[in-house]
């Protein structure tokens, strides 16, 4: 079986690729340096006028399988990442029971290989994710986990993060860490200033990340390991980063939509579907990531995709639960507030949201090259889109983004050959 992408604008920052011509595509492979089989059948897209892109990765994504299928599953999951361009996601550990050992990563990944795209996951850096034990790191890595990570319970000993630290680096995977002292956020709904003032709200500063970005560079710095740190929000954390960098201390960063197309005014009409955790923060935080993002500072860009049913979010907004979903709004978001304005490259854009990624979790993705898996995003950069949840491929409908009028779009999602967006 093969399929002809044909007059596309091919761009792949894994190999400095931007140029206008054909992709072929042969058995499931890239296929630079073949001619159409002839004795196969095939189909021909026309690509004319669009953007022919890596298969897009998104390395924060919270699945809610097992334990939560009533907010979300895999396969559920797996169809609103292709929906919005995603040939490769990664899950969190949150669930319940926590992906804390073989078995349950087992489980997950087994799931996944039904699904529409590409699943990995995550291991929790503690049992259960209660922060007080270390969790079975080496059962879990080679189960298949492709990292570790305290996402949504953030280890506050520093001592079990040295640890957590010293096991992964022996295992060669990176810890992604959720950034965030929690004596100073106990109840805390939205960032600290003056809208959390006017409206009453539980302030959410800003060195609450900060101080733990420092603390957890620091301890990379001590134990060799790699460190990511997710969902970037605040100026400091950046600055944090780009220091670490400068040192040669091993950190990489993401940051999500959300955090470069929203600041803490979308609360001001008590909409829950806009709290988020870490909470959206102010313009000059927007143009700090935005900044980062153009530098390198910032790595990836990753969704934090959490889908919550609606009894979690109409309630009042201190006991909403924090998270938005993001898989099928991530790409319009990209080129509407970074591509368009100039304050980043469509192929910067693109190298956020594959190679690199890819590079950070040490997976074979992210990348044309020939031979490779063929997972292939298909992008209209002028397609115009009004968010409308109620079309969502996920079961999730907490976005803040309903009704927005945007710019660009994943038209066509191959996934190892396969078109899987739009479903045939």
């Amino acid at each position: 079986m093969w399929l002809l992408l044909k007059g596309g604008r091919i761009i792949d920052p894994s190999q400095n690729i931007d140029k206008v011509g054909d992709l072929l595509i042969v058995d499931g492979r890239i296929a630079w340096n073949q001619e159409v089989p002839q004795n196969q059948e095939g189909q021909t897209i026309n690509c004319a006028g669009l953007v022919v892109a890596p298969g897009l990765i998104d390395m924060h994504v919270h699945m809610r399988e097992p334990g939560y299928e009533h907010k979300e599953t895999i396969a559920t999951a797996a169809k609103a990442a292709a929906a919005g361009g995603f040939t490769t996601i990664v899950g969190m550990p949150n669930t319940k029971p926590a992906i804390d050992n073989r078995a349950v990563v087992d489980y997950v990944l087994c799931e996944g290989r039904r699904a529409d795209v590409h699943v990995h996951t995550t291991g929790a850096a503690t049992k259960g994710n209660e922060g007080i034990e270390m969790a079975e790191i080496g059962d879990m890595i080679e189960a298949g986990a492709v990292a570790i990570s305290d996402d949504a319970y953030p280890v506050q000993n520093a001592d079990l993060m040295r640890r957590v630290m010293e096991y992964s680096r022996m295992f060669d995977v990176a810890v992604l860490a959720h950034c965030e002292d929690t004596s100073l956020t106990r109840d805390a709904v939205m960032n600290e200033g003056l809208n959390s003032t006017i409206l009453g709200l539980r302030p959410w500063p800003r060195q609450a990340e900060a101080i733990m970005v420092m603390r957890n560079i620091l301890l990379s710095e001590l134990t060799g390991c790699r460190l990511h740190i997710q969902h970037i929000s605040a100026a400091e954390s950046i600055a944090a980063v780009r220091w670490a960098k400068s040192k040669g201390i091993p950190v990489t960063g993401e940051t999500g939509p959300q955090y470069f197309s929203l600041t803490d005014d979308a609360l001001c009409n008590y909409d829950t579907n806009a709290k988020v955790n870490p909470p959206l923060r102010t313009q000059a935080d927007i143009e700090a990531i935005k900044e980062g993002l153009a530098d390198g500072t910032i790595d990836a860009i990753a969704t934090d995709h959490a889908p919550h049913s609606l009894e979690d979010k109409q309630v009042e907004m201190q006991y909403a639960a924090f998270g938005i979903v993001g898989l099928e709004t991530a790409v319009p978001l990209v080129i509407t507030n970074l591509v368009k304005p100039g304050a980043l490259s469509i192929n910067d854009a693109i190298a956020r949201m594959t190679i690199e990624p890819a590079k950070i979790l040490g997976i074979e993705a992210g990348s044309l090259a020939d031979g490779a898996v063929a997972d292939v995003t298909i992008i209209d950069l002028d397609a115009s889109v009004v968010v409308r949840s109620g079309e969502f491929k996920s079961m999730g409908r907490n976005t803040p983004f309903e009704g927005a009028q945007l710019t660009g779009k994943a038209v066509k999602t191959i996934v190892s050959g396969q078109l899987v967006s739009p479903a045939q």
